[in-house]
This record gives structure tokens, C-alpha cells and sequence, in this order.
């Protein structure tokens, strides 16, 4: 039993961060869907609650079916990958048990899902590097500034390709269209004459 999928609207300007909650329905399935960047790390963490007789499987994946994190009996954890590509990710969460027979109720899952400069950890840098509060701060906003940037670029290059796919179906349209007109024209043309000629043959016009 597979239930309608939850969609995620993505967010092109800003950092992404998604915290939140849902009751999944006993041995159904619910699934999350973003659009991401390329080379954009993604964390998230998860928490199921628990039911007696049910199990609750994760599992995250690309467009194309890759799995980038799985997860059998699905509790609480944390997950973190990072994109190879422009592309659509799926969490998905699967309720199962061993029994169909017997009554459950709903599972309540939590969920936060951050990407960009959200998901970076900047104590870990600061402690790394050294760095001052400050520093760290100047940081995030050059991440910020850096994230905000491809994605105007990624916008201006899918409006660019938007752009050339409705030029070139304006012009197959353009030889669609004036084939069509020869075509009738030369159909025409073939009936004036087959008529002209029928009529001659039955000599009801000279």
C-alpha cells in the first residue's frame, strides 16, 4: 500500500531547512521530495516513535534509484550526504510488520532535513581553524553569499534552456505549420484538376 507522496517546494534563494513532523499510517508509506544543487551537502535527522509490532524502514534516494542512505528498523539517527548532481531526492519511509492482521495506530515521525550553508557544521570549523566568533560569522556569510550566487546561476541557466527549447518549438512549429499549408494547397489543387477532368469525361462542361 503506497500512500500519496508528500512534495517539498524548493527553495532556490535561501539555504534549505525542513523541520517537520507526520503520522505514517501501519504498513504504508509516506515520501519526501526536494530539488537540490550539485556539490550541496544535505543532513538530516530523523525520529520514529515507537509501536509495538512495527518497523519502520528509511531510505533515501536520487532520481535515478542510487541509494544514498538506508536504514532497516528506523528509530532515531542522523543521515548526511552530498549531492553529485542538479537532481530530485527522495526520503522515504516505509511502515512494515510481520502480521497484517493485527490493529496498529499511526506512527509519528519527525524529521529535519537542512542543505546548504544551514547543514554546515561552523563550530567544528571554528574549532578546527581556530577561529574567532567573528571569523566564523564572516564565514557563514561568504558560504551564504557563495550559495546564493549558484543559484542564480542554476536559474539562469535553466532560463536559458527554457529559452532555446521554446525558440526551436517555435520554429518546428513555424515548418509544421507551413508544410501543412503546401500540403492543403497541392491538395487543392489535385481535386480542381480530378474534377475538371471528371466533369470533361461525363461532358457536362466543354
Amino acid at each position: 500500500m503506497i500512500w500519496p507522496l508528500l512534495l517539498l517546494v524548493p527553495c532556490f534563494l535561501l539555504p534549505g531547512t525542513g523541520a517537520i513532523s507526520f503520522y505514517l499510517r501501519p504498513l504504508g508509506k509516506k515520501c519526501l521530495k526536494e530539488e537540490i544543487h550539485k556539490d550541496v551537502l544535505v543532513t538530516g535527522e530523523y525520529e520514529v516513535s515507537e509501536q509495538p509490532g512495527l518497523t519502520c524502514d528509511l531510505k533515501v534516494t536520487d532520481s535515478i534509484g542510487h541509494i544514498l542512505y538506508s536504514k532497516e528498523d528506523a528509530r532515531k539517527g542522523k543521515f548526511a550526504f552530498t549531492t553529485d548532481d542538479n537532481d530530485v531526492y527522495e526520503v522515504c519511509f516505509v511502515s512494515k510488520s510481520p502480521s497484517d492482521t493485527l490493529s496498529f495506530t499511526d506512527q509519528l515521525i519527525a524529521l529535519d532535513i537542512k542543505h546548504g550553508v544551514e547543514a554546515k557544521n561552523y563550530k567544528d570549523v571554528a574549532e578546527t581553524e581556530k577561529l574567532k566568533p567573528l571569523e566564523v560569522e564572516l564565514r557563514r556569510l561568504e558560504d551564504l553569499t557563495q550559495s546564493v550566487v549558484k543559484d542564480f546561476s542554476y536559474m539562469k541557466k535553466r532560463e536559458e534552456e527554457m529559452r532555446d527549447t521554446n525558440e526551436s518549438t517555435s520554429l518546428r512549429v513555424l515548418y509544421f505549420s507551413a508544410f501543412s499549408m503546401f500540403c492543403l494547397v497541392a491538395l487543392a489543387t489535385w481535386q480542381v484538376f480530378y474534377l475538371r477532368h471528371f466533369f470533361k469525361a461525363k461532358k457536362l462542361i466543354e
